[in-house]
């Protein structure tokens, strides 16, 4: 297609400059498209005429590739109105050039067909358009390898990387990297164990060999850092070629796994350092996990603890399920600023999706339920520190056990609502263990007398959350301070946020009234595992010390509590529990301001676990309806 076409839309104020370089580009192709096609008639005829020709012959050629130039054009300008215009250089537009090509060589041909006196051979239209076509693409070829090589990395600037893996994820990276002049990375070479790619060549850049080559590329290409781009890849292997990278001197890199990628193309500002969930060798077992039908296109959703850690990747991912309102509610005004300033880019807090409430506050909740009328709802507001709860257990009282009940009592109408639990209510011996189970009960009652699906989310330890072991570990080693372990055989069932979330929405979306879903998290790992892993990451040597269990602590964690079996109904993945009820009768009786062991006891009580329980709360049968 012709260089008129290939111009980009006006805008509505085109600077001067912008317009004189379009116009001297058009120019410069309408120029090139017109000498192909005399070039090519002339080629004909000569070739034709056995390498002679007259100068009425070369006059005849030279006339009658002006005129096919100008059908060219006009069958561009045809194939534009109908089909829209290219990409210059591009796939498409090879193949609407030698489609406009063949239709104006044909029109041509049987034009001369029509003449009794032929002013060229027949043949001339034939030969001297497919010669046309070939000088187009090559200066179309040409002009498109000027513009890559204008639009590399400075190599002057930017840091010369090897990348290891060129499946998908790593070809999109290439040529991301090749594709901003302001880059930091160049990519200089890449490596993959897959024979069939040895010796090829993506954008320029080759495949110089598998892992075993990695030292001799590193020294061949001179670069500085390794960028790890197979997607999805097992913990083992990327921390094989971590340690053969930094035995060379270069810098490791990684591109995120392709299920935190799915909202947006690969970019270079996805290379990130390497994480400690990256080192783990735990499977990630949402990669399992299908969701079809989300269930919150066009519905309201409210999530209450939405500047959390969960509660805030709940709203990016809720978004993206094109929800009719999204509604977060935090009493952290901080939150909710970091929140909305991560979902769009700007926090001017002047919207109506940022609800500022505590759930302590009764009548306030009741209110935004009653006028913002939600349909379904991702309770996730909770204090969660375990140490923290055993010394004040009167705050689970008021946050997470009455306003739990609050937001249920509120929220009687809705159409769904999950409760956000963890593994901690299984045989709970914590107050944050025992707080949670009790929501899990109040939730299961709320589930018997309310018309909605009202169900729990129960998972483990969410990675590099606030407060989580993770976090804590990288302040410990910035601070230049010993890495605090309890115990060296504890355990905990880890989770990264992107799959926590992932349960959630599968919770909305299979979960049955009354039930707590339990993700099946594979192995434990042991928190000493985590602690030598980061402690190799480490710029200086860093000391582990082990402290012994506190109080409300288990040295391994349980997914499933005494009497709860594994029934996978609807998913090999996700185990369903029956949860017994509690009327919320029984909590109104609770005395947060009481002395922290009676709170502690009384919370004990509730769930079952000590002495004096009813019979009806051991046996499940609701006390209330």
């Amino acid at each position: 297609m012709p260089p008129e076409i290939q111009r980009a839309e006006p805008t509505n104020s085109p600077s001067p400059g912008r317009a004189r370089v379009s116009r001297r580009r058009t120019a410069i192709f309408l120029g090139a498209d017109t000498l192909a096609w005399v070039g090519g008639f002339t080629v004909a005829g000569w070739a034709r005429y056995e390498q002679v020709l007259t100068a009425e012959q070369t006059t005849n050629a030279v006339v009658l590739g002006v005129a096919a130039a100008v059908l060219h054009i006009g069958v561009s300008a045809l194939r534009r109105i109908h089909s829209g215009r290219q990409p210059l250089g591009s796939l498409e537009e090879v193949r609407g050039l030698a489609g406009t090509t063949a239709t104006t060589a044909a029109a041509v041909l049987v034009a001369l067909l029509a003449l009794s006196q032929r002013p060229v051979p027949a043949s001339t239209p034939v030969v001297g358009g497919a010669l046309a076509l070939l000088l187009m693409l090559s200066f179309r070829l040409l002009h498109r390898h000027r513009r890559d090589r204008a639009m590399r990395p400075d190599a002057r600037s930017a840091t010369p990387v090897l990348l290891f893996g060129l499946g998908e994820a790593g070809q999109g990276l290439v040529r991301a990297m090749l594709s901003d002049p302001k880059g930091r990375y160049l990519p200089v070479g890449a490596l993959d164990d897959d024979p069939d790619k040895r010796d090829l060549r993506i954008a320029g850049v080759p495949v110089l060999g598998g892992r075993h080559d990695l030292a001799d590329a590193v020294n061949r290409t001179g670069a500085t850092a390794l960028i790890f781009s197979v997607a999805n890849a097992d913990a083992m292997l990327i921390r094989e070629i971590r340690e053969a990278t930094l035995r060379t001197g270069a810098a490791f890199k990684i591109l995120p796994p392709v299920r935190e990628l799915v909202d947006h193309r690969i970019t270079v500002r996805d290379v990130r350092d390497v994480q400690i969930s990256d080192l783990l060798g735990r499977r990630q077992v949402t990669d399992d996990l299908t969701l079809d039908d989300n269930g919150l296109t066009n519905r309201r959703v409210l999530v209450t603890g939405a500047g959390g850690s969960i509660g805030s990747e709940l709203c990016r991912q809720i978004m993206r399920a094109n929800p009719g309102e999204l509604m977060m509610l935090d009493r952290d005004e901080s939150a909710l600023h970091g929140l909305q300033m991560s979902l769009t880019g700007r926090a001017l807090l002047d919207g109506p999706e940022l609800i500022l409430a505590d759930l302590r506050d009764d009548e306030r909740v009741r209110r935004i339920m009653r006028e913002r009328r939600p349909e379904i709802v991702f309770h996730a507001a909770a204090l969660k520190h375990l140490t923290l709860l055993e010394r004040h257990p009167g705050e689970a009282v008021k946050t997470n056990v009455w306003g739990t009940l609050t937001v249920l009592d509120a929220c009687r109408d809705v159409a769904r609502f999950v409760n956000i639990s963890t593994d901690k209510a299984a045989d709970p011996i914590s107050v944050l263990g025992y707080s949670k189970r009790i929501t899990e009960m109040l939730t299961a009652h709320a589930a018997a007398a309310y018309p909605g699906t009202f169900l729990s989310v129960r998972f483990g330890n969410v990675l590099s959350s606030r407060g989580s072991v993770v976090t804590a570990f990288q302040r410990q080693i910035e601070a230049g301070q010993p890495l605090t372990v309890t115990h060296p055989d504890v355990t905990r069932y880890l989770m990264t946020v992107q799959e926590a979330v992932h349960l959630v929405l599968q919770a909305a979306n299979i979960g049955r009234d009354g039930e707590a879903l339990v993700l099946d998290m594979g192995e434990p790992v042991r928190i000493d595992d985590i602690a030598r892993r980061m402690v190799e990451q480490a710029a200086s040597p860093v000391e582990i010390i082990y402290t012994g269990l506190r109080p409300g602590e288990k040295l391994h964690e349980d997914l499933l509590g005494r009497g709860e079996s594994d029934h996978r109904p609807l998913h090999p993945l996700i185990s369903h529990v029956k949860v017994p009820v509690l009327d919320p009768f029984e909590v109104s009786g609770l005395d947060p301001f009481d002395e922290p062991a009676k709170v502690i006891d009384q919370l004990a009580r509730l769930c079952g676990i000590l002495p004096g329980t009813t019979v009806n709360q051991k046996a499940g049968i609701p006390l209330a309806r």
